[in-house]
């Protein structure tokens, strides 16, 4: 005979298994490099209220060896197979995944703000040291924690935590209203798209009753009738939100201006890690939660990569090589037309299956790589030409002919034309992607912008071994004849200008990455045919 106090002990023991139930493991492991950078972030934060002006620069290394100690903690996780902080309840939905598609973009974001970080050591003295630091690696914790989350709400959140402080980033150069300016205008522009996308998010979830993405997508086959025009527009919405963080046309009007105004290796970290950001939460959403909309998304990706594409080969050609940092904005708008390209096998994913997405990453490991080697030599060549004209390039080789021959290899590489082995594979394997799909309107498109996009590669790859014209070879031979009188009056001519070590190591490591990936591009191109999910 069952008693009162048998009844009351099997009812706290069935809710003692009942709250163990919900407890959530965390593997620690799988969530180190986006923690690592984060706790870094605030180490760096702390410490710059003890260390003294002179000693300032340490920050920064102490911001490269956290950023090295994140990838290295990728090591571990290369088999892609981890999951935590899953759902207990009858479902094994997770929030967080390191698979191998979230290792491949954490490589490349982590990557890119080292090479950023570089970048910034030497260009830091008259910003406020501390702040940069602690913005730069939050903003790299954002971008590593997004490519592993598998629901909308950490998907949204991460997406903030890498935009937010790039705002503050862009806008960081005390008493310049160009930089002030160009972050207005990024943060206006960024907070209208995430008010869209949000609205996106709630009507998804409205319609599915979930957040997390692989039970979105099998939920969106079966939504009731009532529901369908809500799923349809939450659908659109969100796809709307990742299109401005991609820079894609008709959402890509901030992005010369925002690079233009913020610090060079601000603009760099943008045109590669912050494209980075937006393309993983594009490929998450569409891939994993948004599969059976695939006929309302191909299309429009498919258009609006045509769009993208050729926009910013277009703009790209209108450059002035005359006009004040027009060497910055011809990448601004590159960086635009390269979105075009990105695009592609994403809308092809909708036709022939998420093996496509593939693609997209090989070109995205590439693209980051001689991307952030071009702006490491416009980092250099600005030191000497604060203009940063297309023109301040003319006959770089004659003063600096290391410099020129990296900077004319980088271009070849995004033009697709050997030595840049690896930018023409690249482009190959995107172009096939839009024939298997059976988008053959789209891949004729992104030949004719390939041949556009030469001419202007070409000009400024030619210009670095080109003498100047007429006017300026007078010019400098009066320049000449002023500094020998100079010499005569027993002076010292002024001693080169030597680049800063970590800016001389960005560069290197960006060239022999180049060279090694044009001798083996399969190291990359492997990811083309593999389903990384």
């Amino acid at each position: 005979m069952t008693t009162a106090a048998d009844s009351t002990t099997g009812l706290v023991q069935t809710a003692a298994d009942t709250t163990t139930s919900l407890v959530q493991s965390v593997d620690w492991l799988a969530i180190a490099p986006p923690l690592t950078v984060a706790a870094v972030a605030l180490v760096v934060l702390v410490a710059d209220l003890f260390v003294p002006k002179e000693r300032k620069p340490l920050l920064g290394y102490g911001a490269v060896a956290g950023l090295v100690a994140a990838l290295a903690l990728l090591l571990p996780l290369r088999d892609g197979d981890r999951s935590t902080f899953c759902l207990t309840t009858g479902s094994h939905a997770c929030s967080y995944t390191a698979d191998h598609f979230t290792l491949v973009i954490q490589l490349l974001v982590l990557g890119g703000a080292l090479l950023t970080a570089l970048l910034s050591i030497g260009d830091t003295r008259k910003l406020p040291a501390g702040e940069f630091w602690f913005l730069l690696l939050s903003s790299a914790a954002g971008a590593a924690l997004l490519p592993a989350a598998r629901d909308l709400a950490t998907l949204v959140v991460a997406l903030e935590v890498a935009s937010l402080p790039a705002f503050a980033l862009v806008g960081i150069k005390r008493g310049d209203r160009r930089s002030s300016e160009a972050a207005l205008k990024f943060f206006l522009s960024s907070v209208v798209a995430t008010a869209v996308m949000l609205l996106g998010v709630s009507f998804v979830y409205a319609a599915t009753g979930t957040l997390h993405l692989t039970e979105i997508a099998g939920r969106l086959d079966d939504v009731p009738g009532q529901l369908a025009t809500l799923a349809e527009a939450g659908v659109a919405l969100t796809l709307v939100g990742f299109a401005f963080k991609t820079a894609a046309a008709p959402f890509h009007f901030w992005v010369p201006d925002t690079y233009v105004g913020a610090p060079l290796p601000i603009a760099a970290y943008l045109s590669v890690v912050g494209k980075a950001v937006g393309f993983s939460g594009l490929i998450l959403v569409t891939v994993v939660a948004f599969p059976s909309y695939a006929d309302v998304w191909g299309p429009a990706l498919a258009v609006l990569a045509a769009l993208t594409m050729t926009v910013g080969n277009v703009a790209a050609l209108r450059q002035s090589a005359t006009r004040a940092r027009s060497a910055v904005r011809l990448l601004a708008w590159s960086s635009v037309a390269q979105a075009g390209y990105l695009l592609v096998p994403i809308a092809a994913a909708a036709y022939a299956g998420d093996r496509q997405i593939g693609s997209t990453v090989a070109y995205a490991l590439m693209y980051a790589v001689v991307n952030l080697g071009a702006f490491a030599v416009a980092a250099l060549v600005a030191r000497t030409s604060p203009g940063n004209r297309l023109a301040d390039y003319r006959n770089l080789y004659a003063t600096r002919p290391l410099a020129a021959l990296t900077l004319g290899f980088f271009l070849l590489c995004l033009a697709g034309l050997p030595p840049g082995i690896i930018g023409l594979f690249a482009k190959v394997t995107v172009f096939s992607s839009a024939v298997d799909a059976g988008l053959g309107w789209l891949a004729v498109v992104m030949a004719v912008n390939v041949v556009i996009a030469l001419y202007y590669y070409l000009q400024w790859t030619a210009a670095l071994f080109r003498g100047p014209a007429e006017d300026e070879a007078r010019d400098a031979a009066e320049d000449a004849e002023d500094r020998t009188a100079q010499d005569s009056t027993g002076r010292r001519p002024a001693a080169p200008h030597r680049a800063p070590a970590p800016l001389t190591a960005a560069i290197v490591i960006t060239a022999v990455a180049g060279l090694a990936l044009s001798g083996a591009p399969q190291a990359v191109l492997r990811f083309a045919g593999v389903n990384l999910f």
